[in-house]
């Protein structure tokens, strides 16, 4: 499949090495924002990761960049700190070509009092093509695109969805197992609090995953087995046909709510360690983690470094999914 690309007037232009980067005509994408995995259809889906997988070419060249965004604008509104999503973020739109500046919430207006609607008009009036969000608040994302013309894409908002991290994942899956469908995949730790948990399980149920949730029954919400999950508080039965595991921070901020006994607890009924994996897990299992990692909580030092761990590889791959994410919305326009 070829890519085309045409910019300030040129047709068919084309990479230094002959390829061209542009949306195939049989390729229909629409989507102006990505504000959630909610909103995509298992198509949309898939039309990302196969960009995806041609943008991680891109990366390995002597050059890893294209001319596909030259000329745009992006802004990173990040109001919760962020090292992975915001540098990859960066970086993606770096290696489009595209101009980007990034806000951090403690150097903006916010600290002022300005509401958000104001932060986010008075950004698109220095004529931004996009804007990427991180925001505390569950639906800033959806908010903020109702008030703007720009593209808006959601870096995570609140405990409601982190998309690209859930479209990165699914990624790597596909990239180590060959595919999606029908892997079995199960998702431990903080469940309640987490907005990857809530992209993960949508975007691996509409492509045909079978996943498994688990964690203590207070960080378990309420009824979320009639999305389709296996839930289960019971770690050994969690890993037993697993082939891949997703673990969650534990997110040390909630603890002051007695939400589990202790932490010592905790790691002793879910911590996963390699002694654990190599008793009760398959030989061939992947291990993933959005992180930051709590070492020696969730996920032991020798777990995290093992043959097993993946979680490297979801980080360079996040560029290559958030250059896909951007390209495609820029195309829809």
């Amino acid at each position: 499949m070829k890519f085309k690309y045409a910019s300030r007037g040129e047709k068919n232009r084309k990479n230094e090495d002959g390829t061209s980067m542009n949306k195939p005509d049989n390729i229909k994408w629409t989507k102006k924002h990505l504000l959630g995995i909610e909103e995509l259809s298992p198509e949309e889906i898939q039309i990302i990761l196969e960009y995806a997988e041609r943008f991680k070419e891109v990366l390995k060249r002597p050059i890893p960049k294209v001319p596909a965004l030259r000329g745009k604008t992006i802004v990173n509104l990040f109001s919760e700190p962020s090292t992975r999503t915001r540098a990859s973020f960066e970086l993606a739109e770096k290696r489009l070509s595209a101009d980007n500046l990034s806000i951090a919430a403690s150097s903006s207006s916010f600290v002022k009092g300005e509401s958000l609607i104001d932060t986010v008009k008075n950004i698109e009036a220095m004529r931004v093509d996009m804007i990427v969000i991180r925001h505390a608040s569950a639906g800033a994302a959806h908010l903020v695109a109702k008030h703007v013309k720009a593209s808006v894409i959601n870096a995570g908002d609140g405990m409601h969805e982190h998309p690209t991290q859930a479209l990165l994942d699914i990624f790597t899956i596909k990239e180590k197992l060959g595919k999606v469908k029908g892997v079995n995949v199960s998702i431990i730790g903080d469940i309640a609090h987490s907005r990857v948990a809530r992209s993960n399980i949508r975007a691996l149920k509409k492509m045909g995953a079978n996943v498994t949730i688990c964690g203590p029954k207070t960080l378990i919400p309420k009824q979320i087995e009639e999305m389709g999950l296996t839930v289960t508080c019971d770690l050994k039965a969690a890993l037993k046909n697993a082939d891949v595991i997703n673990i969650l921070r534990i997110q040390l901020e909630r603890q002051e709510r007695g939400l589990f006994p202790s932490i010592r607890e905790y790691v002793k009924n879910f911590g996963i360690t390699k002694e654990t994996l190599n008793k009760y897990a398959k030989k061939d299992l992947l291990i993933m983690h959005p992180g930051p990692i709590n070492r020696g909580i969730e996920l032991s030092q020798s777990a995290a470094d093992s043959k097993y761990s993946v979680i490297l590889d979801q980080v360079t791959n996040g560029v290559a999914v958030r250059m896909a994410v951007l390209f495609l919305l820029n195309s829809a326009k």
